[in-house]
């Protein structure tokens, strides 16, 4: 077809030889592909894509095929915290191998995780934090516009997605007003995640004397390539002292719902302590790699703000730029540790093979795991992955739920009353490896056990998936699920 088109326009010679360069292009990059050493599913998918799609398999792998986790996108050699975090993080990983190591329960039970998260991020455990639970958008916005209030020095910010409607907009007049006051404002936001955001938006904070990036901005044909690599954390930090992070975006609909979808629910921290001051190092990287800007004032952006409260946090990160994939290492190693139960909430279940079979060797181990995922989802293809893998939980006797009182987007994870985690990230391969994510792995059973009686509450407001059932689902139900599954190893 592809040769027919080309004669039909151009000589045939001309033809001939534009269809060579693009077999050879062509080939030439599925050799690549193969030669990544990638997942063989992903590389198998993408090699297929390349072959049976002409023109357009070439162009969707240029956008979102690209491997960058071995490449070195930036350099951070020049933030000099990260080297006293370095030396922190050895300091850790050698107490832990003394007897004398944190004697409480929780840690001394989690210790694979933290010794784990030590070495593939360098993720500090903090102790001395006070941690705060929200789940709905109007609980958790009272709460960031009242911290804005009290901002006194800084305030920095960084969303996937900020929206100029009504909550973005009365969140850009705060800004706007404590940048005219004196505190210094910055804030990034995701070019992709944040695509519809005006440009009058961003002039105003600008002009207000708000510092404003975009995360990777897509510049054709420059940046086609980190298309695919997005900046999906959500963070907070308030003068050094007081942080807000989890999977809610600056958008209405996490007020309001949406007609299709219902009222959205999604959980996010408010902490105080030792692990705000992790927060704030992860933002100031994140501004380095958009501004090139080193901020360095450790009295003014690290003060020290002690609580009372012992609630044990360790902030990790991944991405592209991560020598591991430390968040998704993190959930197997909990996943695999568990002794009692499993309980995951998360609105995209596209599991790579290694978590799919950590949870289901730990069901028929006797571990009671369960999983809420949505009822019904803001992204249909997606969705149908999800539901693809539902059968073979089902058949580990795992316990699945479907969310029915609107679109639950939270992403947790908790296991026997001693570990949760929080966060941006989805129980899903981009998550795992494309994107930039943050989590909050928590060694504490108070937080746990809050969370956990959420959790118990969503399955009340949540259908459970009965195996018999399920089996007789229409066929054309499968039929999505399979080609939909297919393909989630790009997802």
């Amino acid at each position: 077809m592809l040769i027919d088109f080309l004669n039909s326009i151009l000589p045939p010679y001309l033809a001939f030889i534009i269809l060579l360069l693009y077999l050879l292009t062509v080939l030439s990059t599925a050799i690549m592909v193969i030669h990544e050493k990638r997942d063989p599913a992903k590389t198998s998918i993408w090699v297929l894509i390349l072959i049976l799609l002409p023109v357009l398999g070439l162009i969707f792998y240029i956008f979102f095929g690209q491997n960058h986790r071995k490449e070195k996108m930036f350099n951070r050699k020049e933030i000099k915290d990260l080297k006293h975090i370095e030396l922190l993080s050895k300091t850790q990983l050698s107490d832990i191998k003394t007897d004398a190591f944190y004697t409480e329960p929780s840690i001394v039970d989690n210790l694979n995780i933290i010794t784990l998260l030590l070495n593939n991020s360098k993720a500090l455990l903090t102790i001395h934090n006070q941690v705060e639970i929200f789940q709905t958008g109007k609980k958790t916005f009272n709460a960031i516009i009242d911290n804005i209030d009290k901002a006194q020095e800084s305030i920095h910010l960084v969303f996937y997605i900020i929206a100029s409607d009504n909550i973005g907009n009365i969140i850009k007049e705060k800004l706007i007003k404590k940048a005219r006051a004196g505190v210094e404002v910055r804030l990034i936001y995701d070019d992709v995640g944040s695509w519809k955001i005006s440009k009058k938006f961003i002039t105003e904070l600008k002009e207000a004397g708000v510092e404003v990036y975009p995360f990777m901005k897509v510049k054709f044909p420059l940046l086609t390539s980190k298309f695919n690599y997005r900046n999906h954390r959500k963070v907070i930090v308030i003068d050094g002292k007081v942080a807000f992070m989890g999977g809610m975006n600056i958008a209405d609909r996490y007020l309001k719902g949406d007609e299709s979808l219902g009222m959205w629910y999604d959980t996010v921290l408010r902490i105080r302590g030792e692990a705000v001051k992790v927060l704030q190092l992860v933002f100031f990287v994140d501004w380095f790699f958009v501004s090139k800007k080193i901020v360095s004032d450790s009295n003014k952006y690290f003060p020290e703000h002690p609580v009372p409260e012992a609630h044990p946090v360790q902030i990790t990160v991944s991405g592209p730029d991560s020598d591991w994939a430390s968040i998704m290492q993190a959930f197997f190693a909990a996943i695999t540790h568990a002794k009692k139960h499993i309980y995951i909430s998360t609105p995209y279940f596209v599991p790579n093979q290694s978590i799919l079979t950590a949870l289901k060797t730990a069901s028929l181990s006797g571990v009671d795991v369960r999983i809420v995922l949505p009822g019904k989802s803001d992204a249909t293809v997606v969705y149908w992955s999800s539901m693809s893998y539902v059968s073979e939980l089902l058949k580990a006797g795992i316990k699945v739920y479907l969310f029915q009182n609107g679109f639950n987007h939270s992403k947790i994870l908790m296991i026997d009353t001693s570990f949760a985690s929080v966060g941006s990230a989805n129980m899903d391969i981009r998550s795992f490896e494309d994107n930039f994510e943050i989590m909050a792995m928590i060694y504490d059973p108070e937080v746990t056990q809050k969370l956990e009686t959420q959790f118990l509450r969503d399955i009340k407001r949540s259908k459970k998936v009965n195996v018999s059932r399920w089996n007789r689902r229409p066929i054309r139900q499968t039929f999505k699920e399979s080609v939909a599954r297919m393909f989630s190893p790009l997802f």
